[in-house]
């Protein structure tokens, strides 16, 4: 009998840079090679469907939104051979270790997440997460502002940027992000931090 490996791909880099659509694109790769798939999301990104991840142009995948990602060790199947996780930033930090006793087990886990949040910073778990992964796909966007390559999430507020100090998580979409270049991105209030 062969042996199994596991691995940890982290799929990252700003809002609009297709992570999910990656994301389902593995997945669905993956089941046509007969390999058992699940998927979890956190429960906080209802944006498209409570069932399904779902990238910004609509492609979608089953999923199950859990509050813990320890719930994960709960509802995981013996015949699964693949993981995905999305949205890893709106998870508890724990989900570094899950994806990584995952992949202990020989199960590949595919994890996607912002790795920088709308100021610009390291986004909670994610930092950690891409140094512990054994594969890392940064992606880009295109600048709403420039048509540059972008790389950051720019969030909006009345249609001027948000404020340093405003809270780092707030679940949106286009409605109130954009995707910016390094030039275009502003923060206002970084420097009083």
């Amino acid at each position: 009998m062969a042996q199994v490996f596991g691995i940890v791909e982290v799929i990252t880099g700003s809002m609009f840079c297709g992570k999910t659509e990656e994301l389902i694109r593995r997945l669905r790769r993956a089941t046509i090679a007969k390999q058992k798939v699940m998927v979890f999301k956190p429960v906080i990104d209802d944006r498209y469907a409570f069932n399904k991840v779902t990238s910004h142009s609509g492609a979608d995948f089953e999923a199950i939104p859990i509050n813990h990602s320890s719930e994960i060790y709960r509802l995981i199947t013996d015949d699964v051979n693949v993981v995905g996780i999305d949205e890893a930033q709106f998870f508890d930090d724990d989900i570094v270790d899950v994806a990584q006793t995952l992949a202990d087990k020989g199960l590949r886990v595919i994890v996607t997440g912002l790795d920088t949040d709308f100021r610009g910073e390291p986004f909670a778990c994610m930092p950690e997460m891409i140094v512990k992964a054994d594969k890392v796909d940064k992606l880009e966007a295109i600048c709403m502002c420039c048509g540059e390559p972008a790389t950051r999430t720019q969030r909006l507020v009345n249609g001027s940027p948000a404020n340093y100090t405003d809270p780092v998580v707030i679940v949106g979409a286009a409605e109130m992000y954009e995707a910016r270049c390094r030039h275009c991105h502003e923060v206002p209030g970084k420097g009083d931090k």
